[in-house]
């Protein structure tokens, strides 16, 4: 079973966003070992690139606003040509101030779900279930219409 972690800078503090986290990350149980690893804020992005480097695993796919965007079958596409691979996946969200530019040059790729912005906590939300449903695209669910 294909690994996929979520490097998450930042704790979640509200109650329902926790409660949604969990629930798509035992929706995803069926399909990979999936793992949030939550690092702490610290006063500035470049403070906290080594510890989010020191966290990633195999294919690294950090989020950033200049990423390219995508459809999500497009991402399930590509989320299926990695774990036809075996490949591990780390997905990292940065902390309300962003990734440092070491962190973006370090990943594989950099990948954008809007050029609006969206709070780093609910953006955990956002990317577990698009996740999910990659997941869902793939085995050819009806989650996905």
């Amino acid at each position: 079973m294909v690994k996929v972690n979520f490097v998450c800078v930042g704790k979640l503090k509200e109650g329902y966003l926790r409660d949604a986290c969990a629930e798509y990350l035992k929706r995803l149980s069926r399909f990979c070992k999936a793992e949030v690893r939550e690092l702490p804020e610290r006063n500035s992005p470049k403070e906290e690139a080594e510890e989010i480097l020191r966290a990633c695993r195999g294919h690294v796919i950090a989020l950033a606003i200049e990423g390219r965007g995508c459809t999500s079958e497009k991402f399930a596409e590509d989320l299926r040509a990695l774990t036809d691979r075996g490949e591990e996946i780390t997905f990292i969200i940065g902390s309300s101030c962003g990734l440092d530019a070491c962190v973006k040059s370090a990943a594989n790729e950099l990948l954008s779900f809007s050029e609006m912005t969206f709070p780093h906590q609910l953006m955990r939300v956002i990317l577990l279930e698009q996740v999910y449903r990659a997941f869902m695209i793939n085995a050819r669910s009806e989650y996905h219409k």
